[in-house]
């Protein structure tokens, strides 16, 4: 046997392998969906004839017996059914998201309140009743036929049965078929031998009877799929997924743009009143002193000299004041060398040991580039003052199109965002971004805690770098 052959022969055993083990698991899921609709169709069938039964004996005497049955047995039927539809609805949303990773969710109309009116009337949302009980079904009836999710429930408790059947009952018969053919199939009375007609009959059977088991076991996920998309049609007719999706993003959106304006308010504040009470502080007390000095001029000159001395360390101080604000605001290293450089300068002036591993292809976008800068600032500070470590290590890369942080320190750990506004602050600026924020850190550390968030570089170029500090 040549080497391809046997390659062959390898791989169809692979394949046969793995369509048999879809198929068991495809038969035990349309095992589980026969199962699941069975409340929806035997409890209000159940009721239904207990109900009709009942009234039939309770009303034996009577002319109109059959039809009180009938009615009763509609009537309870019909609550029992409603009493289900939701939960049949869940129960088979819950297996489409378990085995396919299909998402329905249930997103329901708002229910109008009732009002009552001078007269004393129940208004609905669409009609008049003088009970309040009676509005309130009547209510719940007409919202539950106006809202689109109620009606896709509705009409999949009664599709439901009818699918299960039409999908699991051919499946279902070529296994039963099949079994029975191999077991106890067609044999003639005479003849023996491994020729004989007894023989080929049985062998006949036998093989078509396992023939028509593969068969079966083989059609198993396919039914299963159809099962699950047909679910999916019936329970999201309008696209309310894909809905609901837009409007969990829409609001992802409108809380990060108000967490952004927020911060940018917060800032714009911060920089007021740094600037308020320093710089220009320190601006005024020099216009001072310089205001003294000019009248000391020609009457005390060493008064004169140890104030303008007093004002040049002012100015110095003013100065260094202003230099951090800006580095406060957009760092000069950051705007002009880029992320890499700039927390190399942050780890240089450290207070903790700090190495910094950096590959990136080129530079992010200038706000992606900050928010990621004040990010690592806020958690090496929180390094140096909270965990007690005495090494901290930075590695900043960028992979398929994400741009992935880690900042690790081996102090004490159990690092907890609701412990303070640091990592909460760090969170919702990474959430502008769409970035997200994971921390992993047990009581006595290691801590590590990871940004990653998406962006685009400006090139191609590539850039890798380590430093220590």
């Amino acid at each position: 046997m040549t080497t391809a052959s046997r390659t062959s022969g390898t791989s169809v055993r692979a394949q046969a392998r793995t369509a048999f083990v879809a198929g068991g698991e495809g038969l035990a899921r349309l095992a589980v969906v026969v199962l699941a609709a069975v409340p929806g169709t035997v409890l209000p069938l159940g009721a239904a004839i207990i109900a009709g039964v009942v009234t039939s004996q309770l009303l034996e005497a009577y002319d109109l017996q059959v039809f009180f049955a009938l009615l009763a047995g509609v009537a309870v039927g019909a609550v029992v059914a409603a009493n289900n539809i939701r939960r049949t609805a869940n129960r088979t949303r819950g297996l489409l998201e378990r085995w396919f990773g299909i998402r329905l969710p249930a997103v329901y109309g708002p229910m109008p309140g009732l009002e009552l009116d001078d007269r004393g009337h129940w208004w609905t949302g669409y009609s008049y009743h003088r009970s309040q009980t009676v509005a309130k079904y009547a209510q719940l009836v007409h919202w539950g036929l106006r809202d689109s999710t109620t009606r896709g429930e509705l009409t999949w408790l009664a599709v439901n049965p009818f699918l299960t059947l039409a999908l699991a009952g051919p499946v279902a018969a070529l296994l039963v078929v099949g079994a029975a053919y191999t077991l106890a199939g067609p044999v003639p009375s005479a003849g023996f031998g491994p020729l004989s007609a007894r023989s080929v009959s049985i062998l006949l059977s036998g093989g078509l009877g396992a023939a028509m088991i593969v068969v079966g076991i083989l059609m198993a996920p396919f039914a299963v799929r159809a099962y699950a998309e047909a679910a999916r049609r019936v329970l999201d007719r309008d696209g309310r997924a894909t809905h609901a999706q837009l409007t969990r993003r829409v609001a992802e959106l409108t809380e990060t743009r108000a967490d952004a304006a927020g911060n940018q308010a917060a800032e714009l504040r911060r920089i007021e009143r740094d600037l308020h009470d320093g710089a220009q502080a320190r601006l005024v007390a020099i216009g001072m002193t310089l205001g003294t000095i000019e009248h000391l001029m020609d009457t005390d000159q060493t008064a004169a000299r140890e104030l303008l001395a007093e004002a040049r360390q002012s100015s110095a101080r003013a100065l260094q004041e202003l230099r951090d604000l800006v580095r406060g605001i957009h760092p000069p290293v950051l705007a002009e060398r880029g992320l890499g450089d700039a927390v190399r300068a942050l780890a240089l002036d450290s207070s903790l040991p700090t190495e910094v591993c950096v590959s990136l292809p080129d530079r992010p976008a200038a706000p992606v580039e900050a928010a990621v800068y004040f990010s690592i600032c806020e958690l090496m500070a929180n390094a140096a003052k909270h965990s007690g470590a005495e090494q901290v290590w930075v590695d900043i890369l960028y992979r398929a199109g994400f741009l992935r942080v880690t900042v690790t320190d081996d102090g004490v750990g159990v690092a907890d965002p609701s412990r303070g506004t640091g990592l909460r602050g760090i969170e919702k600026r990474l959430g502008t971004f769409d970035g997200v924020l994971a921390i992993d850190s047990t009581s006595g550390g290691p801590t590590t805690i990871t940004l990653e968030l998406p962006c685009e570089l400006s090139s191609p170029r590539t850039s890798t770098s380590f430093a220590k500090a």
